[in-house]
């Protein structure tokens, strides 16, 4: 649960901490946002539709977005979290969606500990929930988000990153997640490993 997350987490004094969420779209369709909570940087997880979606009848109570389970999940947000600097990648909170049942694979894999939000509770990820409001500007909502590419994506996270924020006294989340990026190679410290 979120009562456990670091106390350097809450404050967003210490970059690499991260909160998550899905953006849904017509036909079960969806994207995985996460955003750094100091910097307020962007990346958006690339979820395609399974194989053999659509090929059947829709059950009641089936298979959740379009076929996307915990294994899916898993590897898109694995695969986007693990070009990052491992210190940048130290927590990520999350609602309690099942699409993140497999976060003990997550976190063997990336090392980045997961917390939950309690249910209900999205003032608990509040980062995200806002940045998934900047982000509805490019990916509006009533649209098939299956229909985006990576670089669809990359070009609506980068617009996002590079609007400039009061909260960051009016640098964008490029910049700050740049000066972090800067600082952690200056100690030497920087490693995607």
């Amino acid at each position: 649960m979120i009562s456990g997350r670091p106390a350097e987490a809450e404050d967003r004094a210490v970059p690499g901490h991260w909160e998550g969420d899905l953006i849904i779209g017509t036909h079960r369709s969806a994207i995985g946002t996460i955003v750094e909570r100091k910097s307020r940087c962007t990346v958006l997880v690339h979820l395609p539709r399974l194989d053999g979606y659509g090929e059947n009848r829709q059950v009641k109570n089936g298979p959740s977005l379009a076929g996307y389970g915990a294994v899916a999940m898993n590897s898109a947000l694995t695969s986007s979290m693990t070009d990052l600097p491992q210190q940048l990648r130290k927590t990520l909170t999350w609602d309690r969606g099942k699409e993140l049942s497999g976060h003990a694979l997550f976190t063997l894999d990336t090392g980045t500990k997961v917390f939950f939000a309690v249910p209900h509770s999205p003032w608990q990820r509040p980062t995200n929930e806002n940045t998934k409001g900047i982000l509805r500007q490019g990916l509006p909502k009533g649209t098939d988000l299956s229909r985006w590419t990576v670089e669809d994506l990359e070009a609506v996270a980068l617009a996002g990153d590079n609007r400039p924020r009061k909260v960051l006294d009016w640098k964008t989340p490029a910049e700050v997640f740049t000066e972090q990026l800067q600082l952690l190679e200056q100690r030497g410290v920087a490693s995607t490993g």
